[in-house]
């Protein structure tokens, strides 16, 4: 199997410290998180406003990575699943993707919410979330 490297572009500033305090999903009580990109990134945020919406792709790097399949949300009245039919953390490739907003700009931090990450969680791409980007 070839393996891939991939290089943090940024890393989450958040009050969720651990898994104790994150909710399920963002628009579940996840607060806004400054997302600080690395300098040499800075001109990749070209164009970028407060409004947009963009997905914050995330490496999950506290993730288990050896589980294959659980019952989704931890709920154990819910039919066991496999863990490429569920938004679980765990799974092989700890891939994280976040809707989030532009609240704020402040040169290479970017205020976006809502996010359940933790505080020190690796960005390792952002995309828009509109086609309007592609025009």
């Amino acid at each position: 199997m070839d393996s891939y490297t991939l290089e943090p572009v940024g890393f989450i500033r958040s009050t969720i410290k651990g898994r104790e305090d994150a909710p399920r999903q963002g628009p579940e009580g996840a607060p806004d998180a400054w997302l600080e990109i690395e300098p040499r990134f800075a001109e990749a945020l070209l164009g970028m406003e407060v409004g947009h919406e963009l997905i914050v792709i995330t490496w999950l790097h506290e993730a288990k990575r050896d589980v294959l399949k659980g019952h989704p949300r931890n709920d154990p009245n819910r039919p066991l699943t496999g863990v490429f039919y569920t938004r679980s953390p765990a799974r092989p490739n700890p891939v994280g993707l976040h809707p989030v907003t532009v609240r704020e700009i402040d040169g290479t931090r970017i205020k976006i919410g809502p996010i359940e990450a933790f505080d020190g969680t690796p960005v390792v791409d952002i995309k828009s979330a509109s086609t309007r980007a592609d025009r």
